[in-house]
Order: C-alpha cells, then structure tokens, then sequence
C-alpha cells in the first residue's frame, strides 16, 4: 500500500492522485451528459459536478489507490 507518491524526489499525498483522477472522471462525465443533452434535467449542474468529483474521488480512494 503506497503512503505516498514520489515524483521526482517530491512526496505527494495519494489523495491528489485519486483528486486528479477523479476531477478528470468528472469532467469526462459531464461532457457526456451535456453531449447528450441530460445536464438539463439537474437544477444546478455545477453542484452535480462538484458531486461527482467527491464520489469519484471517494471511490477511487477506496478502491484504487488506497490512502
């Protein structure tokens, strides 16, 4: 299990993978659901964005790349 990650000699904490990865999730997403036009039923979008990057995040940190 990785405590950290070392890029170049420079530890990062294994929350700003699953971070990353999980904004790069939710903007995949979003994307789709504007592509198809299914943004419009959500009342505020940019919530269910933010949304979305928690639970990616959240998921990827339990399954992925554990903390």
């Amino acid at each position: 299990m990785p405590h950290e990650l070392s890029i170049i000699g420079i530890y990062f904490s294994p929350l700003l993978a699953n971070f990353a990865l999980g904004l790069t999730l939710a903007l995949g997403t979003a994307f789709v659901l504007n592509y198809f036009r299914l943004s419009r039923i959500f009342i505020y979008p940019p919530l269910v964005f933010i949304a979305l990057v928690v639970l990616y995040t959240c998921l990827l940190s339990k399954y992925v790349i554990p903390a």
